[in-house]
Formats: C-alpha cells, structure tokens, sequence
C-alpha cells in the first residue's frame, strides 16, 4: 500500500497540470457558454442555450464550419498518401535515406507562424516565388493570387499544412513499416504475390495502428489549424479560409461576445470528438476486416 501511494506521487505533478489547463478551462468554458458575458464585464447574465442557438444559426459559423470539413478532408487525404509514399520509399536505413528522412521532417520543426510567414510571401501574386517561377518557366497563365483568391484559398493553405507535416506523419509510418517481420514478405513472394497484392494483404493491414495515429493526429491538427491561417488570411477572404477556431477568436476578440465564443467552443470540442470517434471505429473495422 506504501509503495502505490509513493508510486501514485509521481502522477501528482501531469494530474495537476492537466487539471489545470485542461479540465478547469473547459469546465470554465462550459458556464460561459451559457451567459452573455463580454470577457471585461464583471457581471453577466444566464441566457440559456441562446448562444448555442446562435452559433448553430450563424452564417458564419456554417461557413467556417463548412471550410474546416473541406480543409480537413484536403489535409488527411492528401498528407495521407504522401506520408506513406515516402515512408514506403525511405524504410530502409541507408545514409541517403537517412539524409531524405531528415530533411523531409525538417519543417516539422519549424512553428506554424514562420510557416505562415513563409508561404505567404512565397504565394505573394507580385513578389512571391512561386508566381515568379511560374512567370519565368512561361507558365503565367497559371499564376494566380494563391491566398487571395476564394475559390483556391483554403486549398493553397491546406498544400503548406501538408508540407510542413507531413514528414513528421512519414516517421510514424516508417516506425510501423520496420515493425512489420520480414518473414511475412517472403512468404508472401514465395506463393507469388506481386508488389501490390503485398502491399494490400501484408503492408497495410499491419499499418492499421499506425495509419490510425497519423489520420486521427492529422485530423485533430487540420481542425486547429488556427496559427497558420491566422497568420496568413485571418480567415479572409470573404471568410474563404474561416474556420471554427479562427472564428471563436474573431467572436471572442473581436466582438467581445465571449460567451457567444464558449459556446462555440463546446460545439467544436463535440464535433472534434466525434469525428475522432469514428474515424478509430472506421480504421477498427477495416483491419478486422483484413
């Protein structure tokens, strides 16, 4: 009994931590959600499930909701795909190989303001890189205003997100890849499997846990992808790129309607739930199905 409660000390420290910056706040969030306060005010009033029926009515808050599932969709599918290729292409351990990795995930760790930073001058229409490159390789017709536009805005963001993570989601991959026994490949080729029949029936039913890491991560990640857009739309524009978490900034510090923002919140914290949910159950289902 002495010994639990002196190993129990050692959780002290992350329970109080994440009691502290997670349970209280959202518990915080949760009796805003229900006033009208405006974040200075010292008093406020209770208006019930007036703010949730506001949020869920707002034009704005559809259309970033709206942005947000198109975002994400565009994030997962795509950083998906390139993660594993990569990860198929660079899972042995050569130096070259080695090298790749390393510079694939270098823009890992870069923070997502500098990436923002970054790219928004690159998509720049008149100094940036990219259409100068376009410019001088007689491909003008294809420069556009990459940020700027509102049909091609929150695709331009989600192709920077893809880059500045997805090396980070190739090493999960790699990481399962090299857990997978090599027996099992040889197996496999001696009754004549080809290249894709290995990759269907061994490759990717082993990856099953790490493929539900990286899509349930990226997910999450695509949701909350507020610094990078902040940083280089701000959500504009005509609200193209607004999605959830820059619009409960835009509603809590910009209009001060912070109990409007809370419950916004909780409405974003469900959803993200949920979809997480069932993004393990859909990924649960598919490897018992292999």
């Amino acid at each position: 009994m002495k010994n639990r409660i002196q190993l129990s000390l050692f959780l002290l420290p992350g329970l109080l931590l994440y009691v502290g910056l997670f349970v209280f706040p959202t518990l915080t969030g949760l009796f805003y959600s229900f006033t009208d306060w405006d974040g200075v005010s010292p008093s406020y009033a209770f208006v019930g499930l007036d703010n949730y029926k506001d949020s869920l009515s707002s034009i704005v808050f559809r259309k970033a909701f709206g942005n947000n599932v198109e975002f994400m969709l565009t994030v997962v599918i795509a950083q998906t795909f390139i993660s594993l290729v990569l990860a198929l292409l660079l899972v042995r351990n050569t130096k070259t190989r080695i090298v790749l990795r390393a510079l694939y995930f270098l823009p890992t760790i870069l923070s997502s303001v500098s990436v923002g930073l970054i790219w928004a001058f690159m998509y720049d229409p008149s100094i940036g890189l990219i259409n100068y490159g376009l410019n001088e390789a007689g491909m003008s017709s294809i420069a556009r205003n990459w940020i700027g536009d509102p049909k091609i805005a929150i695709y331009s963001i989600a192709a920077v997100q893809v880059w500045a993570h997805a090396g980070q989601m190739m090493i999960v991959f790699i990481a399962g890849l090299q857990g997978i026994p090599a027996e099992l490949y040889e197996a496999a080729r001696m009754d004549g499997g080809s290249k894709w029949q290995v990759f269907r029936t061994v490759t990717w039913p082993l990856l099953a846990p790490s493929a539900t890491i990286v899509v349930a991560y990226t997910t999450i990640q695509s949701f909350k992808a507020f610094d990078l857009i902040f940083t280089m739309t701000d959500g504009g524009p005509n609200y193209a790129t607004e999605i959830l978490t820059t619009y409960i900034y835009h509603t809590a510090f910009g209009s001060y309607s912070f109990g409007l923002a809370s419950a916004g919140s909780m409405i974003f914290l469900v959803l993200l739930a949920l979809l997480t949910l069932l993004q393990f159950k859909a990924l649960r289902a598919d490897r018992v199905n292999y």
